[in-house]
Formats: structure tokens, C-alpha cells, sequence
């Protein structure tokens, strides 16, 4: 949409008195507001490269209520919130491209009151991950919602997308820790949600609405967080396979037998960039065309013995190749660094992601016609892959070759999308699986909502958000 000059003064004119009041009349100090032209760059934007940030100002709340105060304001002046957490998505969910006013917790980042019968813990919604993941093992707890971004991500950022990561095999997306949130909603009402109960029926629990809608129907400013029991001697294996489907068969083999904590897989593309970049281990003596890397919790000598059973049985078959298993804490981690290091590893290629998910069941075949697809239509693209097989969640990464323009690489690519898009639709999958559909899925919604179900989603918006100012553009238009 191009503005006017009119209309860009008019929202300038908007804008500076939204932040007037703040500071003359809501006590805002100086520290919570920033317009200078490095915040702007910093705070309006996420990992995604596809649109370029052009926030107005950023403003740093410090409790519910100031936030329901700039709400109230942006609904009075009709501008529109972009809501900041960690800012580590992947689908340009917290981008501010439109001028908007961008909401940052980063100054809400306190832990609050721990129950320990409950074992639950109360935050504020700028709480890093691995923050919240340090005070549970303080407790002697375990906070399991896992990925590489914990040291940036915070939790408020995690429930706008409903984030999965590394362990949802065993524990889940970060849905299953909520047990309770606070919410500033479009219309300016703050809303204390399920309240942390784990037994609540009286009626819609309005929270699950909020975990997931990526900030288009209000702001999150408090949760309660389940906490589960440390998980005891983990053990990690890096196995070798040379077809997709002997991937499957070690799923299926071990799954049967152990309660796996993780199952991860990458291809031997992913292994050569690692091993180019040079700062992990070769896991083997010779490549195989895939990998998978599998945790286990074995505190009891009866269950690693099962699991060498089950790894000895694969050999047999001849579904693995080779095989590795971590003897010690030290040796896990560097095994996990095979998994962890890729994103960061592949990222000088500029890759185009694309985070999708279908059935597990059918993995092998989709994998097999996406190959098919890029293969042919584009014989001089690098394909990537990795992602969390044991639940169905797939990390296609496209990777640009050295003499294209980043331009016309993605050009090329979103022809790809369409082709991608069409064979989720066609095994009832999701364009998106992890880190939502902000601007960069949202043209392909549909082909993993129906155009009825979109509909009422824009039903359910207006509810809480009639004005449209909350993260306007993400998910859908309402136009």
C-alpha cells in the first residue's frame, strides 16, 4: 500500500502524540522510548530477510498495565502495534513494515512467584527461554520446550507461534506448558486466562486462542508455566542410513520399544557444509545420504541394554550403516551439535526456508516428490534438509547458488512455494509448522486452511481486536 503525503503526516502527527502522552502523562521514562534510526532497524525486525523494517518509534512497556495504555492509545489514534520479543522467527511475524509502533518486552523479563506443589512458575512474557530453562533446573526441574534460539527467544514470542523445537516427540509444542496467561487484548481489556488450573470446565478457554495467534489478537504479558522432572542419563546416538526409508524403520523400531526423548534427522548435504565450516566432528569414517540423531532417557541398565538391542537389530537388517552413541554428558553435546549448528552452518548460502509438516506417515514420499520437484525444475539449486522426523516436521532449505543475485534467487523460489504448497495440500500438511505464517506464508494459508476456516479466524479477530491494530497484515488481511 503507498500512503499519501497526507496520510504519512498524519500518522507521524499520530505517532508523536501517542508518545507524548506516554511520557507527559503515563511517567514513560526516557528509556522506553527509542526512535532513532539503529532501534528502529534493530527492534522492527526477525531473522527473515524477505522486507525490510520501517517501524516509528519502539516503546519498551514495564507492566500489563502500560501495555494496556499503548493499546488504548494506538485504538484511539488508530495505529497499529507490532509486537517484539526474541525476534527469532522465520516468517516475518514480528516485522515492522508498515510504520507501525513496535511493542518490545524486553524490559518485562522478570520470574515471578514458583508454586512448588503446582510445579508451575509465573513470568513475565520477555523472559528468555533458556532463562526460564535455568530457573527450572534450579528448582530441580525441567522446562523441555527446546531449540537452537534459546538464548535469544523469549517466551512471549514462543506462545505467538506456538513453538515446538527439538523435544516435541516426548514433551510437545510449547502449548502443552501454558497453564495460564495474561492478555492485553486489541480492544484494550486485560484478561486473566485458565489461571493456571490444570482442571477448568466452565466454558471456552479463551487461552488457547491466544497461543499461536502471533500477536493479531492481543498481547501477552504474563504466563504460568508447567515444569516437568529433570530428565535423568540421557544418552544420544547418531546413526547412518543411505534411504529415507531406513530412516522411517529406525523410528518405528526404536519407538516401540523406548520412550524417545528426541529423533532428529539431516542428509549429507547438511553434513558437508558442517564439515566444511569446520567446527564439528566427522560422526563417521564414511558419508551415508542420511542421519538421524536419537535420545533416550537410561537410568536403568536394563533400558541401554534394550536400546543396544534395538541398535544391533537395525544393523541386522541393514537399515544403519553406522552408528554412534555418546558415553558421557560432553559427548552428547558434541554429538548434538550435528543437529544444532546447521541453521547457522547454512546460513551464508542465504537459504530460502521453508518450515513445513505432514503425517509421519507419510515423510518418506513427500521428501521423495519435494527432491523431485526442485531436481527438475531447478537442476542447479542445493537442497538442505533437516528437521524433526518424529513428529512429522520438515525443514526444506534451498540453498542460493554463488552467482545469482539474493533477488533473483528468491524470485525463483517463490515459484517453488507453489509447487512445495501444492504437494503439502495434497498430504493434508501445514505450510507451516513451527514458526507460524506472519507475511512470508501468509499467501499460502490456504493451502492448509479452508477458505471457511480463514473466514471464521477473521470472525474470531474482530472479537478481540476490531479496529485491526494488533499486528496488522500477519496471518491474513482483513480487507
Amino acid at each position: 500500500m503507498t500512503l499519501t503525503t497526507d496520510q504519512t503526516t498524519s500518522e507521524t502527527n499520530a505517532v508523536q502524540a501517542i508518545l507524548r502522552t506516554l511520557t507527559e502523562t503515563h511517567e514513560f521514562d526516557s528509556t522506553q522510548i527509542k526512535t532513532d534510526a539503529e532501534s528502529l532497524e534493530h527492534w522492527g525486525k526477525d531473522w527473515t530477510k524477505h522486507f525490510s523494517p520501517a517501524a516509528a518509534a519502539i516503546v519498551f512497556p514495564k507492566t500489563t498495565e502500560q501495555v494496556q495504555t499503548i493499546v488504548l492509545l494506538a485504538n484511539e489514534h488508530n495505529l497499529v502495534l507490532t509486537p517484539s520479543g526474541g525476534r527469532t522467527g522465520l516468517s516475518a511475524g514480528a516485522v515492522a513494515a508498515n510504520g507501525e509502533i513496535v511493542v518490545s518486552m524486553d524490559k518485562m523479563n522478570h520470574i515471578g512467584q514458583f508454586y512448588p506443589a503446582d510445579r508451575m512458575v509465573e513470568i513475565e512474557a520477555g523472559v528468555v527461554t533458556q532463562q526460564l530453562q535455568e530457573f527450572a533446573e534450579s528448582k530441580d526441574l525441567y522446562y523441555p520446550v527446546d531449540f537452537a534460539s534459546a538464548g535469544s527467544s523469549q517466551i512471549g514470542g514462543n506462545i505467538g507461534t506456538n513453538a515446538g523445537g527439538i523435544k516435541v516427540i516426548r514433551y510437545g509444542m510449547t502449548r502443552q506448558w501454558i497453564m495460564g496467561l495474561t492478555v492485553v487484548t486489541g480492544k484494550g481489556d486485560i484478561l486473566q486466562l485458565n489461571r493456571g488450573m490444570v482442571k477448568n470446565a466452565t466454558g471456552y478457554d479463551l487461552r488457547q486462542l491466544f497461543i499461536g495467534s502471533e500477536g493479531t489478537l492481543g498481547l501477552v504479558t504474563h504466563a504460568q508455566i508447567k515444569l516437568e522432572r529433570q530428565p535423568q542419563d540421557l544418552n544420544v546416538m547418531v546413526l547412518g542410513m543411505d534411504s529415507f526409508n531406513d530412516v522411517m524403520n529406525v523410528l518405528s523400531a526404536f519407538q516401540a520399544q523406548i520412550d524417545l526423548t528426541a529423533f532428529e534427522f539431516f542428509d549429507d548435504v547438511a553434513i558437508d557444509k558442517l564439515m566444511a565450516h569446520g567446527q564439528v566432528q566427522e560422526p563417521f569414517e564414511s558419508r551415508t545420504k542420511f542421519y538421524t540423531l536419537l535420545e533416550f532417557e537410561a537410568p536403568y541398565e536394563p533400558i541401554m541394554d534394550k536400546a543396544m538391542a534395538i541398535f544391533e537389530h537395525c544393523m541386522e537388517q541393514g537399515w544403519v550403516v553406522d552408528g554412534v552413541m555418546s558415553q558421557n554428558l560432553t559427548q552428547a553435546e558434541e554429538l548434538w551439535k550435528l543437529r544444532e549448528y546447521i541453521s547457522e552452518t547454512i546460513s551464508v548460502f542465504t537459504p530460502y526456508k521453508n518450515d513445513v509438516s505432514v503425517l509421519i506417515s507419510h515423510v518418506p514420499t513427500f521428501i521423495e516428490e519435494i527432491d523431485d520437484i526442485v531436481s527438475s525444475n531447478y537442476p542447479d539449486f542445493e537442497v538442505c534438509w533437516f528437521g524433526h522426523i518424529g513428529d512429522g516436521n520438515l525443514h526444506l532449505n534451498i540453498l542460493k547458488p554463488e552467482s545469482m543475485s539474493k533477488d533473483d534467487f528468491f524470485a525463483e523460489c517463490q515459484v517453488v512455494n507453489k509447487y512445495v504448497f501444492e504437494t503439502v495440500q495434497k498430504y493434508g500438511g501445514s505450510v507451516s509448522a513451527e514458526h507460524g505464517v506472519g507475511m512470508t506464508k501468509k499467501p499460502y494459508l490456504n493451502y492448509s486452511r479452508s477458505e471457511t476456516e480463514i473466514e471464521y479466524l477473521k470472525e474470531v479477530k474482530k472479537v478481540f481486536d476490531p479496529n485491526n491494530i494488533m499486528n496488522r497484515g500477519k496471518i491474513f488481511d482483513m480487507q
